[in-house]
């Protein structure tokens, strides 16, 4: 009983065991952690390091990272790539993310990098996607730009299954009906789409029309934040053209919300 009490009062008193909000800030340390080790290993021991086992990449089609970086030479460094994250989301639990910002390449900034995060059993995280799209990068911030977070939700679904089952049924849905109004959108080599005044600007630098074919999905054990990819087709200059989309979703209370949206295209086909 005695020390029932001294742990209640304890409780009362220090400030260190009160139930902490949930924030970016995780997330943002494990990005920023990653970034540094870029520099530090090169590309191949960094990503080897801070991505799951299960961790996909687009080359174009999806492929297991640890596979694919695994078969790579360990030669000489490549070219110096650096990133920085700029925006971020997190789940209601606080254990699934992502950041999203520049990169540069040998200094010259290429486009947006886009990471998809997952806390592991023993506190760290890992990514387990990790694909960018060429959308213009030269207005953005630098590497000391704060970071913006997107508000964490305030309700979820039952269970990630049940998140799972509920943002299915939206995945053919036109993006403007299911955009949140602070979501964006990455359509190269456009800036990207940062709330509704930008999306209709934004969206027309796509196709009128798109063909998606979902693949994979993974919920927040909240319920509340959901990453779909899959195969996009469609038709540019009349020449049938292929690609994979990236996506988070975010449970609210008027329903599921789009929050990022973003397609990489497949290198066209020879003639």
């Amino acid at each position: 009983m005695r020390i029932l009490i001294a742990l209640t009062a304890l409780a009362v008193a220090s400030p260190a065991l009160a139930v902490q909000p949930v924030t970016t800030a995780p997330v943002v340390a494990a990005e920023r952690a990653f970034a540094v080790d870029g520099l530090a290993m090169g590309i191949k021991g960094s990503f080897l390091k801070h991505s799951a086992a299960d961790a996909l990449v687009f080359q174009p089609d999806p492929v297991n990272a640890h596979a694919s970086l695994s078969a790579q030479p360990d030669g000489p460094p490549g070219p110096k790539l650096e990133w920085w994250p700029l925006w971020a989301g997190i789940s209601r639990d606080g254990n699934f993310g992502f950041t999203t910002g520049p990169y540069a390449i040998d200094g010259a900034r290429k486009g947006h990098y886009f990471t998809v995060w997952r806390r592991q059993a023993d506190g760290g995280w890992k990514w387990i996607f990790d694909g960018g799209a060429g959308a213009d990068p030269k207005a953005e911030a630098g590497p000391d730009g704060a970071v913006v977070s997107l508000p964490v939700s305030t309700v979820g679904a039952a269970s990630s299954e049940a998140a799972k089952i509920e943002v299915a049924k939206d995945q053919k849905a036109a993006h403007l009906a299911h955009l949140a109004a602070d979501g964006r959108v990455y359509v190269a080599p456009l800036a990207p789409g940062k709330g509704a005044a930008d999306f209709g600007a934004t969206l027309a630098g796509w196709p009128a029309t798109f063909t998606f074919s979902p693949l994979g999905v993974e919920a927040a054990g909240s319920g509340d934040m959901v990453w779909t990819y899959g195969e996009a087709r469609w038709v540019r200059d009349g020449q049938d053209r292929r690609g994979h989309y990236a996506r988070i979703w975010q449970k609210r209370a008027d329903g599921w919300k789009l929050v990022f949206a973003e397609i990489v295209p497949a290198p066209p086909a020879k003639p």
